[in-house]
């Protein structure tokens, strides 16, 4: 197997803002390809087909012309859309989106992104009334490139990532006028939805691309979704964590739509080919690995995220500290925008390992709200918990995470999910793999944590952190 990747930049103009340079992504993902390819002397011949998975709520408009971004992509943590999703609460057109499209209004999903581009993008909005103006997530704008961007690269996405956008209907799977109507998005700015693993293929890469010839796209899932597919989460009940940038945990819900009252996401969890789609409760946490970059980034008080698991274990506890790190507000299962991080509990006896082992706890408290919330909606406890992405390397963070849900965590031997997620998608509907049972026999597990805290603790720990919560709402002002 080759792997190989690359940073591409964290453009922060200011608070709240996040945004990426889209030229920047598809020149890294280039890079990327081809080195791999290099390093392995392959050929475009050499594959069977080709799957993509990506970061699902990052909005990008581009002109189909000239292939110019008219704006910075704006970042699924991106907050600057706070307004236009007050606004949708407070006049009732949140119902209906909460309604059709499985989703709370609120700044992380795509449709308030694309909007605010259309109002304060000079030009955007005559571009888009023309046809020149198209919107896509990440998947969508590498797609268009792969397949031969001007030179008749095609315009797609799948289920998944349509279902991210609240723009999407549930049940029809298709772009709904009404919800397009809440945001005054023009129909002709969306791709094509497709099936996640789709035997039509959603196209062809081109020749002079960093392939180097034709291989099929047969596959494109939101990153978490892949995750579900690469930890084989297909029977209903079965879920994963992703632990990323932020934290995604999915509990699949079979082919019923299940309507949350807990604070929960109602998304497609993929859909293969002609077959019904599979459905999901998503709990999604915005920041969990970039709370440790934000103590190597801006406190300094580690020089990589390798570090915070040695600097942690210095102590044997939080030493009272607890650390919510709501720098983009609260996701689920709070959905506040108002909120703001914060770190209380702190005395005169703290150290920054205090502070580093209260941060890697903060990832686990806020796994344990969705666990909470899931079994409130679907009435399913966990009996272990699967678990992937870059901060699953952090032994302490994972051992952590099973004293603070009481539950055994389980990681597979193949970590990177989200790419094998999207790799196996991709080999289904080619052929390359037979079915789903085949691709069970592919999952090991490499290590596995059994809680070691007492029930007391446990309780202790969890009625702290949400009062540590409470103190992180109302900050910011939303009208």
């Amino acid at each position: 197997m080759g792997a190989h990747q690359l940073e591409h930049e964290q453009i922060l103009p200011r608070a709240g803002w996040v945004e990426h340079n889209p030229l920047e992504i598809w020149e890294r993902t280039s890079a990327v390809i081809g080195t791999v390819m290099n390093a392995h002397g392959l050929s475009a011949s050499d594959l069977a087909a080709l799957g993509v998975t990506n970061q699902r709520e990052t909005a990008v408009v581009w002109n189909k012309r000239t292939g110019r971004p008219y704006y910075n992509a704006i970042v699924w943590q991106d907050t600057r859309t706070d307004q236009i999703a007050a606004a949708l609460d407070r006049d009732g057109r949140g119902d209906v989106i909460r309604a059709k499209a499985g989703l709370p209004p609120a700044t992380y999903f795509s449709a308030g992104k694309v909007q605010w581009i259309l109002e304060n993008v000079d030009g955007v909005r005559e571009a888009a009334e023309r046809g020149d103006a198209i919107f896509g997530t990440t998947d969508t704008w590498l797609l268009w490139h792969l397949t031969g961007g001007v030179d008749g690269g095609v315009h797609v996405t799948d289920v998944t990532n349509a279902s991210r956008t609240m723009l999407m209907n549930l049940e029809t799977l298709d772009w709904d006028d009404e919800l397009l109507s809440f945001f005054g998005i023009p129909r002709a700015m969306l791709p094509e939805i497709r099936p996640s693993s789709d035997p039509n293929r959603f196209g062809v890469t081109r020749a002079g691309g960093p392939l180097g010839g034709e291989v099929p796209l047969t596959a494109d899932l939101g990153d978490q979704h892949a995750a579900m597919v690469g930890q084989v989460c297909f029977a209903e009940g079965e879920a994963k964590n992703t632990y990323g940038t932020g934290n995604f945990m999915l509990l699949n819900t079979g082919t019923s739509i299940v309507r949350s009252e807990s604070g929960l996401l109602t998304t497609v969890c993929y859909k293969f080919g002609d077959e019904p789609p599979v459905y999901a409760l998503e709990g999604s946490i915005a920041v969990t690995g970039s709370a440790v970059q934000w103590l190597r980034d801006q406190l300094g008080i580690i020089s990589g995220a390798a570090q915070s698991e040695a600097l942690a274990a210095q102590v044997e506890d939080s030493g009272g500290v607890y650390f919510v790190p709501a720098f983009s507000g609260l996701f689920a299962p709070y959905w506040r925008s108002d909120a703001r991080g914060v770190i209380v509990g702190l005395s005169r006896y703290n150290t920054n390992a205090h502070l580093a082992r209260a941060t890697l706890e903060a990832i686990c408290y806020q796994s344990r709200d969705v666990t909470e919330a899931m079994a409130t909606d679907s009435g399913v406890r966990l009996d272990v918990l699967k678990v992937d992405g870059g901060v699953t390397a952090n032994r302490l963070c994972m051992q952590l995470q099973a004293d603070i849900l009481g539950v055994p965590v389980s990681r597979p031997v193949v970590a990177e999910t989200t790419a094998l997620g999207a790799a196996y998608a991709a080999g289904l509907a080619v052929g390359f793999w037979k079915n789903t049972d085949e691709l069970r026999q592919n999952w090991n597990e490499s290590e596995r944590w059994q809680p070691t805290w007492s029930e007391e603790r446990r309780a202790e720990g969890y009625a702290k952190w949400k009062k540590a919560v409470q103190r992180t709402l109302d900050w910011i002002e939303v009208d």
